[in-house]
Formats: structure tokens, sequence, C-alpha cells
């Protein structure tokens, strides 16, 4: 008599009706203590001095309702799906569909984002918001070479927008200097102090180079606040140029574009003008990216982020990798900083505080880090998500922070968690018999 092989049994997981209620009394209750302060009291200073405070209990009750009723559909949800560690989570079929999607969106997105002036050319809103959310996406991709690709912490990322953005505005109001001659001049400024801050932290990793940069863009926003002479301090820098086409101003006179072209002038051409310049830049940072993900150069800052240590075990030169790396994410960050001033026209240190680099870090870890669409998805989300909650002012942090704590629970790796290697077999390959034990390749 043969023997069955007995089938590794898993744990049976808790369920029923009782479970699920227990289960979300627990989370209302621990809703009811994270809130009481947060929502059911608001306290704050009175005309006198003194602590004035007032009670929203209605609220509190509905959000602890909440809590609980999503508990309770969340758990049905997952016991409908299934283990964990099976494949009914996600059926094939819908699996096939998501991986239809997942290649038809990034040219769907470019496609549309192409025709975004052509639509709402009307809409002046709708183009601002369009131009900060390709702001914020390039700023993603490029602190997504730092953190995404070569796996080093950075909270100063700030720093190198500044950079950028004074770069151009001093040299273009003292020197009056074109756009098109400070682009490139703002970049390689901003690449130089990447590489300056590089070197301090060439033997820092985790949380000590997260400290080290994060002073390090407190350091360039107080030298631009006392620097009056020269940066204007609290003041900023005002009238900075707009950017021309070809020379050409998009202005109203007889020497605008308007004007040689023999249309009726709009203040919407330099709108729409400046959004297909953020476009452009934004579309180089990918490609240079991705070219560079390819390259010698690209295989290292990978490596670098797996495992340092191995790294240097395979004879790469970690010290010209991370400072690479710091020069080619501050590259773009000065690029975005000198389309930011030119952009508003006046700049000031208000605009480069740690709450820049918190939310462009925020984009990168919850797009994920190493994908490029998970970026462009996540710098969209979050900033429409911040106008779309405008009207809600005192409950706008408190949905973006829920937002945020859902998506890295179901997420952790992001949006689009993407950490394949750029290099790998495209087919199996059999290995000689003389080399396994077994005898058989």
């Amino acid at each position: 008599m043969s023997a069955t092989p007995a089938r590794p049994s898993h744990a049976p997981q808790p369920s029923g009706s009782a479970f699920i209620l227990k289960k979300a009394l627990i989370s209302a209750l621990v809703a009811l203590v994270l809130f009481s302060l947060m929502i059911g009291v608001r306290t704050e200073a009175g005309p006198q001095g003194g602590l004035i405070y007032w009670t929203r209990f209605g609220d509190l009750a509905a959000i602890v309702g909440a809590v609980f009723g999503g508990s309770i559909i969340i758990e049905l949800l997952r016991q409908w799906w299934g283990p964990v560690d099976k494949d009914r989570i996600v059926p094939k079929p819908v699996q096939a569909a998501l991986g239809f999607a997942g290649r038809w969106l990034a040219p769907a997105l470019l496609i549309f984002t192409l025709l975004v002036p052509v639509i709402f050319y009307n809409q002046r809103y709708i183009l601002d918001l369009a131009i900060l959310v390709l702001t914020y996406v390039m700023l993603g991709w490029g602190l997504n070479v730092v953190v995404g690709l070569a796996g080093l912490l950075d909270l100063g990322y700030v720093a190198f927008y500044a950079v950028g953005a004074y770069s151009y505005a001093l040299l273009a109001t003292n020197f009056g200097l074109s756009f098109w001659v400070c682009l490139p001049l703002a970049g390689m400024l901003a690449a130089c102090w990447g590489v300056m801050l590089g070197f301090p932290v060439l033997r820092l990793r985790g949380d000590y180079l997260a400290i080290v940069t994060l002073a390090f863009g407190e350091i360039i926003r107080l030298v631009i606040i006392n620097w009056q002479s020269l940066t204007g301090g609290p003041n900023g820098v005002s009238g900075i140029p707009r950017p021309t086409l070809f020379g050409i101003p998009l202005t109203a006179g007889d020497d605008g574009l308007a004007a040689l072209l023999g249309i009726e002038f709009s203040p919407t051409h330099r709108i729409v003008f400046l959004f297909y310049v953020i476009l452009g830049l934004a579309l180089v940072t990918n490609w240079v990216t991705i070219r560079l993900r390819r390259l010698p150069l690209g295989r290292a800052w990978e490596a670098l982020r797996e495992d340092e240590v191995a790294c240097r075990a395979l004879g790469i030169n970690t010290t010209t990798t991370k400072l690479t790396a710091f020069a080619t994410g501050a590259l773009f960050g000065g690029l975005a900083g000198a389309f930011f001033a030119t952009r508003q026209g006046f700049i000031s240190p208000e605009s480069f505080t740690f709450q820049e680099s918190a939310l462009v870090l925020a984009i990168v870890v919850l797009g994920g880090m190493g994908s490029q669409l998970g970026v462009a998805l996540a710098a969209l989300t979050m900033i429409g998500g911040f106008e779309l909650f405008r009207g809600f002012e005192q409950f706008r942090m408190l949905v973006f922070g829920m937002a945020m704590v859902l998506l890295m629970i179901w997420r952790p790796r992001g949006l689009i968690g993407h950490r394949a290697p750029t290099v790998f077999l495209e087919r199996s390959q059999a290995i000689s018999s003389d080399l396994v034990k077994e005898g058989h390749g």
C-alpha cells in the first residue's frame, strides 16, 4: 500500500459574526480614543489669552461609526477573497485586466496630458493646477533617483529646488540673461551643491543620513533668509523675467507672438506655453532617468540600494555612486526650481520649507520607490487631493493622513511597487551536469 503524502495544513482562520463584531468594536474603540481630542474637543487660545474649548461629539460619533462599519466591510471582503497565501485574492481574469490596463495606462496618461490645454483652454484654474502637478512630478522623478534607485534617504531635497530657483532669479535679474540660458546654469549649480552634500554623508546611512540631509535643507533656507544683500532675505526676489519663445515674448505688444502671428492676444497663451515647457522638462527627466537605469551607473545605484556591503564586495566605487546619485537628483531639482521662479515671477524663503521636502518624499514613497509611473500617479493624487479637499479645512489633513495610512497597509511598496532588476535573463539556461550534484542540468 502506498501512503498518500500529507498536504501541509494551514491554521484555521477565525471567522464568524462574533469575530467580525469583536474586531469592529476594537477598531471603533481605538478610533474613539484617537479622535476624542482631535475632533471631539477643539481648543483654541481665547481673546484674553486663556484656553477656550468646544465639543463636536456629533462629528466624533460619525467618524467612530464609519470606522465600525468600514471594519465590518473590510473583514467580510477579506473572508470572501480567501487567505492571503492563495491565488483567490485577485482572480486571474482580474489580474489579466489589470495587466492590460497597466500596459496602456502610461500612454493614455501621456496623451491626455498633451491634450489638457486643448480640452481645458478656457479654464485657467485647471491649467494652473496641471502646471503645479507637473512640477511635483518632475521633483518626484528627481528625488526618485536618490531615494528610489540609490536607496539614499534625502529629507533636504527642497534645498536643490531653492538653489535652482534663486540661481535663475539672480542671474536673470542682475545680468539680464534669458530663461533658456539660465535654465542649464541653474541645474548645474544645483548639481554642484548636490556633490557638496554628498561628500559629508559618504559614511552615513539610514536615520543618520536623513538627519544630515534635513539639516542641509534648513541651512540653505536660513542662508537665503539672512543673506539679504544677495537674496533679498525675507522679502525675496521680484520682477523675475518670463520665458520667451525663441526670443519672442508672449505679451500684448507689437513685438509679441500674437502680433507676429496675426491672432488676438490672450493671457492664456503664456499659461499654455508654460504648461508645455514644464511637460517637456518632466519628459526629459523621465527619459534621462530611464536611460541611466540601463547603464552601468544605474545598475550600481540599484546594487547600492539593495546592499552596500555586497556592492563594495563587487568592486563598485560607492563614493562615486553616491555622489552621482546626489548630483543627478539635484540637477533635476534645480531645473524644476528655475521653472518655478519664472512661473511665479516672485520667490521667497517661505516657498522652500521642510514641508516641500516631506511632500515630495511622500510622493516618491506612496507612488512606489523606483517606479516612474507610480510617482506620476502619486503626484496627481496628492496634489489634486489637496485641491479636492480645500473646502474641508478642518478635516483635509485628517482625511489625507488616513488615506496614506490605508495605502501603506494595503500597498506597503506604494501604488506601483517596482524593484525589478534592469538586467535579467530573458530565458532559462541549462547548467552543465558536471556542476550539479544530481547530475542533471
